[in-house]
């Protein structure tokens, strides 16, 4: 190779080197640490360690003079104090995040990695070690004096502190799939990012909604939320644009944006018309044991017993059809999760007496709260039209209410479920005749 190849090569050299300097100000060999919106809610906010994170531009003067006395800090606070660095200028929607408007940038992420604090002081090595032990002796006095904050960073904000959110499912790149798409339940899930003021003021309705949610749906529904800053598979996946964004996922459906408001009650409302769309009609079971009512008031806010007439008055047609005017009340109510009950009259006398039924009026209906026994009782028509004004009221807690009689569930009889058939009377008795003396019989009644 000639004199001028050579040159040519080192040149090349050269100039490959100084382009890298001028992309990079730090490298693995260095006690700082890389920072990138990858790893960054993995390293940093999901971290026990108090970190300082100076976001810079590769060309920004003022950050190639702060290069050095950054290292020498990483160096001195190693095993300590974490160190890193971010590229803004590379990662612009990491810097924007934490308000970068000027380089370099840093920031403490000590107890509440959500709420950095500015570091102010000289740019020396010095006086940005000095900073960290003085934040590092106030997070140690915090933990001492149990004002955790944040407390690890290993529970996202969703999780840490109050009770509801413990039902707010936090869902990642590596747990969508299997939990959302290969679920047979329903799922409302939030898109969020951690610094963002809507989903801040979203966090608590969402977290008390699906409180609610699950027991009112026993479940089947199910609010979850993802942190799109730190799971961008998602967010890319889904073309999350915005903050929070709240998606609708049901099995063999394609996923829907979820268009309500954004308070309790509107989440709650639309997670309960999913489901009711979704479920189906409650059962209706016979009072043939203490168990069948027991298990079905104790399990439901209220449950709705029919009384109908005995079978005898009816036969199997006309007991039907009051069954059927039950099933298509509960199916239109099914959404409030009630249980459905029925008796046939004097079957279970003593639980028609509790509830001021009673050996007249059939078919009669009573809505039952068991834990305040509590009852109130159809005044219209064995209809749909009068049972359905009758449960719209109480929907709304409207109508009359009376306690159960004695405050608890009369004795229940243990009896056969009904066969689907017309009742029978009972065989008559034969009376054999042949033993009586005629003759005698008339002799009595000429005495008498």
């Amino acid at each position: 190779m000639g004199a001028f190849g050579r040159r040519a090569v080192l040149l090349g050299t050269i100039s490959c080197t100084l382009f890298l300097a001028v992309n990079s100000l730090y490298s693995s060999s260095d006690d700082v640490i890389e920072l990138t919106p990858t790893n960054f809610n993995r390293e940093v906010i999901q971290s026990d360690s108090l970190w300082l994170v100076e976001f810079y531009a590769p060309w920004c003067g003022h950050c190639q003079r702060l290069t050095p006395e950054w290292k020498k800090a990483a160096t001195a606070l190693k095993g300590v104090v974490k160190v890193g660095a971010v590229d803004a200028d590379k990662h612009q929607s990491l810097g924007g995040q934490y308000g970068v408007k000027g380089f370099p940038t840093i920031k403490i992420f000590g107890a509440n990695k959500n709420k950095a604090e500015d570091y102010q002081g000289a740019r020396t090595s010095d006086a940005i070690v000095d900073a960290a032990l003085g934040a590092l002796r106030s997070l140690v006095k915090d933990r001492l004096g149990g004002r955790g904050g944040y407390s690890s960073g290993k529970q996202s904000s969703r999780e840490s502190g109050g009770s509801g959110k413990k039902d707010v499912i936090e869902l990642t790149d590596d747990t969508f799939d299997s939990s959302v798409l290969n679920s047979d339940d329903i799922w409302l899930v939030e898109f969020y990012a951690p610094w963002c003021g809507h989903c801040k003021n979203l966090e608590p309705e969402w977290a008390s909604a699906a409180t609610e949610v699950k027991e009112q749906t026993k479940g089947k529904v199910k609010l979850a939320a993802v942190d799109a800053t730190s799971n961008q598979v998602l967010a890319s996946r889904y073309g999350i644009r915005g903050f929070p964004t709240i998606k609708i996922f049901q099995k063999g459906e394609d996923p829907v944006d979820f268009d309500g408001g954004r308070t309790k009650s509107d989440i709650v409302a639309r997670a309960l018309d999913l489901f009711s769309e979704n479920a189906p009609a409650p059962e209706l079971l016979e009072i043939i044991s203490e168990d069948v009512l027991k298990q079905t008031c104790d399990a439901h806010q209220l449950c709705i017993i029919s009384v109908l007439p005995h079978i005898l008055d009816t036969g199997a047609a006309g007991r039907n059809s009051y069954l059927e005017v039950m099933l298509k009340m509960a199916d239109k109510y099914k959404k409030k999760m009630w249980g459905w009950l029925w008796t046939e009259a004097g079957a279970q006398s003593d639980l028609e007496s509790s509830l001021g039924i009673g050996g007249f009026g059939y078919p009669a209906m009573a809505a039952v709260n068991a834990r305040k026994m509590k009852f109130a009782l159809l005044k219209g028509s064995f209809s749909e039209q009068g049972i359905n004004e009758f449960l719209r009221e109480l929907s709304v807690g409207r109508g009359s209410t009376a306690p159960v009689g004695g405050g608890a569930f009369a004795k229940i009889n243990t009896i056969e479920p009904w066969d689907g058939k017309d009742g029978e009377l009972p065989a008559e008795e034969d009376i054999d005749l042949s033993d009586i003396d005629l003759d005698d019989w008339d002799n009595e009644k000429d005495e008498l």
